[in-house]
């Protein structure tokens, strides 16, 4: 008999998530805070519990799909979290915690006899929409043969190794290479436009050149030149990545000298936009201080998402 599985965290990346692994045909228990969320799964023919606990009484593996290492923690491990569950044995972090939070986990879950395995992915919204994502997975070998089924639900899956946390060590290491595409393509195309270059005909060049990279390919054409900065995640969310990558880069003794500049500059962003603005918008930053707009010619037809 299959796994039943649940599902706890139905916001921007785990609704589409849950979604998919319900139209792959799996039972599918959800939880989330908001009711609206869980009503709209429930339409499709999720069952909905009434908390992490109660999930977890319905499901043998719960996927967690949150924001922040402590929601995650309490959600795992808190009075009326999925360990108080009786039926579950195996617990997915999606989420993006950090390797020292995703030990720490597993190693409380497993004194309840429970495998905390870390599973984060990669490729935004659109890549949980399409079934395209990038899944960072780590745990126990005969773990991963039982759940990777249902992890290809949501993309191509890669076994990191057997320790928990090294999924997560991975997702940071991408983490810091898409933040800083992003900062770096942003400020090259504010002093291309400031140059009087085109920023459709601009991004069509660096990517059919050397230059290209995950910013210039996906989120320029699609959130950036036509001005929507909708791409579904948000500066607080790269700063709380970031700090998350450092302090594993200061417990291994590595050096960032790059990052560090790269970070520092999403802390601006922080600070000058605040935490729940598009990660996207961080180009407005440069362009106000260069005087000019990357706008491409979909920018005609819509309009900004918000004013400077």
């Amino acid at each position: 008999m299959p796994d039943a599985l649940g599902f706890i965290g139905l916001g921007n990346m785990g609704l589409p998530m849950a979604r998919r692994l319900l139209q792959a045909g799996h039972a599918v228990t959800v939880y989330d805070i908001r009711a609206e969320a869980t009503a709209a799964l429930a339409a499709e023919g999720a069952k909905t519990a009434a908390s992490p606990a109660e999930v977890a009484e319905a499901s043998d593996v719960v996927f967690l799909s949150l924001p922040t290492p402590d929601l995650v923690r309490d959600v795992a491990l808190g009075r009326d979290g999925v360990a108080q569950g009786g039926r579950v044995k195996i617990v997915i972090d999606l989420s993006t915690t950090g390797p020292r939070t995703a030990a720490a986990v597993a190693a409380e879950l497993a004194k309840k006899d429970i495998v905390g395995f870390d599973a984060p992915v990669s490729g935004g919204v659109a890549g949980a929409i399409k079934g395209s994502l990038a899944v960072m997975a780590a745990g126990p070998r005969e773990t991963f043969a039982r759940v990777k089924a249902a992890l290809e639900v949501f993309g191509r899956v890669f076994y990191i190794g057997e320790r928990a946390g090294m999924g997560q060590s991975m997702k940071l290491i991408n983490n810091l290479l898409s933040a800083t595409a992003l900062a770096a393509t942003s400020e090259a195309a504010v002093l291309g436009a400031k140059a009087g270059l085109d920023p459709d005909v601009m991004v069509e060049v660096i990517n059919a050149g050397s230059g290209r990279n995950s910013a210039s390919l996906d989120k320029f054409p699609r959130n950036i030149l036509p001005r929507t900065f909708d791409a579904g995640f948000t500066v607080g969310l790269i700063n709380k990545d970031l700090k998350l990558c450092f302090e594993e880069a200061e417990a291994l003794n590595v050096p960032l000298w790059i990052g560090t500049a790269v970070r520092q500059m999403w802390i601006y962003a922080l600070g000058h936009g605040g935490g729940d603005k598009d990660f996207t918008t961080v180009i407005k930053h440069f362009e106000d201080w260069a005087g000019v707009t990357v706008a491409g010619k979909a920018a005609i037809n819509h309009p900004p998402a918000d004013d400077r």
